[in-house]
């Protein structure tokens, strides 16, 4: 591909599929993180826009105004972000039920800063989250964005983008998922603290000489931890469902776009 003999049409074709490229790999989980530096998404963008350009079929494209050229990066930046909202959503359902479980363990005060995101999490939920990426990694679940790459431009041309009500609901859908997933990993842990909770009450009624109130956070926090590590398997097991379903929510939201 010369890129001096492009014309302008095909210069502005060029523009979306790095834009749309550019917006999957900014909101996808690892490729999006904030440690990997931005001018290192950049080249990678550019990078697969120039071996898909040619491959793709696109059609020419010419927007003639500023406002139209506009108008369809936004709808590229849409694609990408909508794109990486469906892995994003299973990586926040697991962070939210690392934070349900911190509070009731007590960790409610301690927290760190989650490098993905910058922001106040958990250990738990830091913890959940990492366990989550080493999944997300040993199932080559980031494939599937190569993948969406790849399969967006069949689905979705440029200036094809089409904000349906079916999208809505599917959006809508997968949002509530996430509260799910967080019931289902947290569930557990909450049962047991739950009970310990109960048997602490039960102490204190039975022996009101002791300060159950110093005494139960060291319980609570030993059962917590417990708990979370015999729960394992199972977050591990819902996760692997996840990742396997996620291709399959990809293509499902792709194919709706369009």
């Amino acid at each position: 591909m010369n890129l001096f003999s492009l014309s302008l049409p095909q210069v502005q074709a060029a523009v979306l599929v790095f834009i749309r490229i550019g917006a999957i790999l900014i909101t996808a989980p690892l490729f999006g993180s904030r440690n990997v530096p931005l001018k290192l998404k950049a080249g990678l963008s550019l990078v697969l826009a120039f071996a898909i350009f040619p491959v793709v079929g696109f059609k020419e494209v010419y927007l003639a105004s500023i406002p139209s050229l506009l108008s369809a990066m936004i709808g590229e930046v849409l694609i990408g972000v909508i794109i990486g909202f469906t892995a994003r959503l299973i990586f926040a359902a697991v962070q939210l039920a690392g934070e349900l479980v911190g509070f009731q363990m007590g960790f409610g005060i301690v927290n760190v800063i989650d490098p993905q995101t910058s922001t106040q999490f958990s250990i738990i939920a830091q913890f959940q989250n990492i366990i989550t990426l080493l999944v997300f990694l040993a199932l080559d679940a980031h494939y599937w964005f190569i993948l969406a790459i790849s399969k967006s431009f069949e689905l979705i041309q440029p200036l094809g983008f089409c904000f349906t009500d079916s999208l809505m609901e599917a959006i809508i859908s997968l949002s509530c998922d996430m509260f799910v997933i967080a019931a289902k990993v947290a569930a557990p842990v909450i049962a047991v603290l739950f009970f310990t909770s109960v048997a602490l009450g039960l102490i204190a009624r039975t022996v009101p000489q002791m300060n159950i109130f110093i005494v139960g956070f060291p319980i609570k926090i030993a059962i917590g931890l417990l708990g979370v590590g015999f729960s394992l398997p199972l977050l591990s097991y819902l996760l692997r469902n996840l990742f396997q379903r996620m291709g399959d929510d990809i293509i499902l939201l792709m194919k709706l776009m369009s």
